[in-house]
């Protein structure tokens, strides 16, 4: 399958790559092209950059959660009519798990065959610059990086830097970006702060945009992006679908909106009708739910209204404890403690008492990254034995944690008891992204189906 792609690298986090993606993302809807973007890794935030304001549609391409295989048929089933793909790394090029590459931005380059553009921070250095660029696409031989674009250097160093990088290193520079601080995107715990809360973001990412346009060469990028070889595509069995289409109520709003889009698509294909809601603003599950799926956000940051909605955690408290099937992963397992509070106990918010246990802000990052759980006990998503990929990222802890999962990190000895899983429920603070395993999906779905069919009765 042909499609035009690239991928924007940089060797190290905080060198633009976020900034430079929605410059291009955004300058190319303005032309009329049609991009899709896809981010490296389990980062919920960027994707919603790229699809709620820019208004470009944006998926994760996750090695350790997808395999080679799986990451590949969804950047192609993705990609399906786009004018340009643009895939944007994670952390530094080379920068994998546990010190390996696995996992990292070259590894999906080279899985994908992608050519990589590397944004090149040039704050504070000049000819340096160049021996950065030579060191990083000479420290694989299959490197794959193909070109730079230069972030945040002036207009008058441009001309000079360009000449030097392109005499040392035989790679063409695509244009730069000037440090621009009107246009900068603040940072918070968990990278981005979330689009909705940026103000004035649609006019900051087309300013960029104008800036991309002037001295960027969007039409060299275009046309070496056309320069990437077919992708070599194999088609992903999936388990049958289940009928009678079961509402699966999908909690959607500023406190929860972390969710891999193709995850949800997926409970889609195999026979749910998703129902989204809000449970700040919403007083009732929606109509006929059959399953619930409550995923990650900021529930602490809005705990006083979350709390102030009675009548949904209550109802949300009845039917899990009567056997709602119910996903809830980090802030959707925090939604479900009796309370949140600080350590100190200063403040406390009664949440939905599904799980026996409170949950309070350790003030720092707790576990952090790649994890494969193992279930100790049969439930709701796989059987006792059974193991899948899923993440952590927190600042928060459970005086009730759970333990039917025993996690596990890779490439380390690393691991502890986590989660509730029954047949009804799985809640925990990892998440987890269901093409990494579509039969847990359908077993979601079909768990919906069976609680659909005893309420008819």
């Amino acid at each position: 399958m042909s499609t035009p792609r690239l991928l924007l690298c940089a060797a190290a986090s905080g060198g633009g790559k976020t900034t430079v993606t929605c410059a291009i993302l955004q300058a190319l809807m303005n032309r009329g092209i049609n991009p899709v973007a896809f981010k490296c890794g389990p980062d919920y935030i960027d994707p919603m950059f790229h699809s709620e304001i820019i208004g470009a549609k944006s998926r994760n391409l996750d090695l350790f959660f997808l395999g080679e295989e799986k990451t590949r048929y969804l950047l192609a089933k993705n990609s399906a009519g786009a004018g340009l793909s643009l895939l944007e790394g994670v952390m530094g090029y080379y920068d994998g798990i546990a010190m390996s590459h696995q996992a990292s931005a070259y590894h999906l380059a080279r899985v994908t065959c992608t050519p990589a553009v590397l944004v090149a921070d040039g704050r504070g250095s000049a000819r340096t610059v160049a021996a950065v660029v030579h060191g990083l696409k000479t420290f694989r031989p299959d490197s794959g990086i193909k070109g730079v674009i230069l972030n945040r250097v002036s207009p008058i160093l441009y001309p000079r830097l360009k000449e030097c990088i392109e005499a040392e290193t035989g790679l063409a520079v695509y244009g730069y970006l000037p440090n621009l601080p009107a246009c900068s995107l603040e940072s918070r715990h968990l990278g981005l702060v979330t689009a909705g809360e940026v103000a004035g973001l649609k006019g900051k990412l087309q300013a960029l945009a104008a800036q991309a346009e002037e001295s960027l060469d969007l039409d060299g990028l275009l046309a070496l992006a056309a320069s990437a070889p077919p992708l070599n595509v194999t088609p992903v069995p999936l388990p049958p679908p289940v009928e009678g289409e079961p509402v699966i109520a999908v909690a959607k709003d500023k406190a929860f909106c972390f969710y891999y889009a193709d995850g949800l698509e997926l409970l889609e294909t195999l026979g749910a009708r998703l129902a989204e809601f809000s449970p700040l603003a919403d007083g009732t599950l929606p109509k006929g739910t059959c399953g619930l799926y409550l995923g990650g956000g900021y529930p602490e940051e809005y705990a006083k209204e979350l709390a102030g909605n009675h009548s949904l955690l209550q109802e949300i408290h009845y039917k899990i404890l009567h056997g709602l099937p119910t996903v809830a992963e980090c802030g959707g397992f925090l939604y479900l403690h009796r309370n949140l509070g600080d350590a100190d106990g200063r403040y406390s918010w009664h949440m939905a008492g599904a799980v026996s246990g409170d949950a309070h802000n350790t003030g720092r990052l707790g576990r952090f990254g790649y994890v494969t759980l193992t279930a100790r006990t049969d439930g709701l998503l796989c059987k006792a034995g059974e193991c899948f990929p899923a993440h952590e990222f927190h600042y928060w802890d459970s005086t009730t944690p759970g333990g039917d999962f025993r996690a596990q990190k890779p490439l380390s000895e690393r691991s502890w008891d986590c989660g509730f899983h029954t047949p009804t429920l799985y809640a925990g603070f990892p998440h987890v992204h269901f093409w990494a395993r579509p039969q847990m999906a359908r077993n979601f779905v079909a768990a919906a189906r069976r609680y659909q069919t005893e309420e008819s009765l």
